[in-house]
C-alpha cells in the first residue's frame, strides 16, 4: 500500500507516493508531540470501531492542532442524531470551530478513516483545514481522489495539502466487515 500526496494540479501531476510505515509517514500521524505511540490515525479508528458497536457506519475521524493535540474526535452519529450531516468530520469540525471560536481551523490537520464526500471536502475547505489524511478511498461516495475530486475544482477556495492511504487496509476492513455482517 501507497501513501500519496495531492494538490490541485491534474491527476497525472498530483501524486507522489510514500511508502507507509516510512519515517515521514509514521511521523505525519503522531497524535502528539511527545513521541506517545498512539497515532491520530489510530484515534480515529477508534472512533470509527465506537460509530460501529452503536450501529452507525464505522468512520472516525480527529481534529489535532498545529502542536499535534487532539482538539476533537469523533465518530458518524448520523443514525443516533437523525442528522444526515452528522459525519464524523463535520462533527469535529464543528467541535474544532466552537473550542476555538473560529469559524476557520487554519493550522490544523484532520485524520479522517474514509475518504471524504463532498459535503464534508466543503467543509474542509470552508475552514480552512491545513492537511486532510485520509485511510481507505471511497470510490463511490468519496470526493478527494474519487468523484468530483473537491480540492481540484476552480470554485475551491482552499485546498488543504491531502495524504491518502494512512492506515487504509485497517480502515478498510473496518468499513467492510461491518457491512459484510449486515448481510
Amino acid at each position: 500500500m501507497m501513501a500519496f500526496v495531492c494538490s490541485t494540479l491534474p491527476l497525472d501531476q498530483m501524486a507522489f507516493h510514500i511508502p507507509l510505515g516510512s519515517e515521514m509517514t509514521r511521523n505525519l500521524t503522531k497524535a502528539d508531540g511527545t513521541g506517545n505511540p498512539e497515532t491520530a490515525m489510530e484515534t480515529a479508528l477508534a472512533e470509527a470501531r465506537a460509530a460501529a458497536a452503536r450501529g452507525e457506519v464505522p468512520v472516525g475521524a480527529v481534529l489535532v492542532d498545529g502542536t499535534g493535540r487532539i482538539v476533537a474526535r469523533a465518530g458518524n452519529q448520523t443514525r443516533e442524531l437523525n442528522d444526515p450531516s452528522a459525519h464524523a468530520e463535520m462533527l469535529v469540525i464543528r467541535e474544532g470551530c466552537r473550542a476555538t471560536q473560529s469559524e476557520r481551523l487554519t493550522g490544523y490537520d484532520l485524520y479522517v478513516t474514509l475518504e471524504p464526500c463532498t459535503m464534508c471536502a466543503a467543509a474542509i475547505s470552508f475552514a480552512r483545514i491545513r492537511r486532510l489524511y485520509f485511510g481507505a478511498e471511497d470510490e463511490k461516495g468519496g470526493a478527494v481522489v474519487n468523484g468530483v475530486r473537491f480540492f481540484d475544482q476552480p470554485t475551491c477556495h482552499h485546498a488543504p495539502e491531502v495524504y491518502g492511504g494512512i492506515d487504509e487496509k485497517r480502515a478498510g476492513e473496518l468499513l467492510k466487515g461491518f457491512f459484510r455482517d449486515r448481510r
